[in-house]
């Protein structure tokens, strides 16, 4: 059977994840969010959610998209600097706070073999701008606004650099880093840090058809594609070409590339992709 075009998502819990399905047993795309605080209603993200939201990622596995989301009115408004583990006063010791929280989640999202959609609602600072940078794609509501707020406090944001510089391009994230101010979504969208906008009520629905269009594709092409695109950033132009090469001569041995070239040569409709 294939994929129904108009299936719509399952919101979940902070500790559950569940996929969206057609009524055989494949997984089409799932939700991962969590990035709040369970504090009232906080929009701060804590470390102590992060083993967790790395678990719902790792629980993801078997769709084929996946999409993170906030789990309150705004998407991430990065670390809680009032979440102290230390006397009135003294320092948190942000650095591990970063290595043992922080870093883990990016690089995890970083490895996932599934296309990552950042489904944006509300306020993305500090290391939330940098969990929007760091996934694949991102889709936002009118409403959003996006900062690296740190350097207003005399921090500037170092991890969060990371994954935005390798997202935009070198000035703009020069003045986002720098300035700490706001940016609207549609600077954003300019900018490339996400690559589109849409109306606050119709953001849900925006992001579901969007992953189950890419879902719709053969799996197999999906993931080769996301792989080679992470490799080849940062291979010379010749290793990236001979990359790139390879992977097309691998690509085109699979089932799926053998069944969708065979309809385009008999114009036929696409086949149903077996994922392999």
């Amino acid at each position: 059977m294939r994929d129904r075009p108009h299936e719509k998502p399952t919101y979940v819990r902070r500790s559950d994840v569940r996929h969206q399905s057609s009524d055989e047993h494949h997984d089409h795309h799932c939700y991962v969010p969590g990035l709040t605080a369970t504090q009232g209603d906080s929009r701060r993200a804590c470390a102590r959610l992060h083993r967790g939201n790395r678990h719902s990622l790792d629980a993801a596995v078997d769709a084929r998209v996946i999409i993170l989301t906030g789990a309150g009115r705004g998407f991430c408004a990065g670390q809680d600097l009032n979440d102290r583990a230390v006397a009135p006063g003294e320092p948190v010791d942000l650095g591990a706070t970063v290595e043992e929280s922080w870093n883990p989640l990016v690089r995890r999202l970083a490895t996932m073999p599934q296309p990552v959609i950042a489904c944006v609602q509300g306020v993305a600072t500090a290391a939330g701008c940098q969990l929007v940078a760091a996934c694949d794609l991102a889709i936002a509501s009118h409403s959003a606004r996006f900062a690296t707020s740190g350097v207003n406090l005399g921090l500037f944001c170092s991890t969060p650099a990371v994954a935005i510089t390798r997202s935009v391009a070198p000035k703009h994230a020069a003045e986002l880093l720098f300035g700490g101010d706001f940016i609207t979504v549609e600077q954003a969208e300019r900018w490339g840090l996400i690559n589109r906008c849409v109306d606050e009520e119709t953001l849900v629905q925006a992001a579901s058809d969007w992953a189950q269009a890419i879902a719709s594709k053969s799996g197999a092409a999906i993931m080769s594609g996301k792989a080679l695109l992470r490799k080849q950033r940062n291979l010379s132009l010749v290793d990236a070409y001979a990359a790139a090469g390879e992977n097309m001569a691998q690509d085109i041995l699979t089932e799926d590339a053998i069944m969708g070239i065979d309809a385009f040569l008999n114009k036929q409709p696409s086949p149903e992709w077996k994922h392999r």
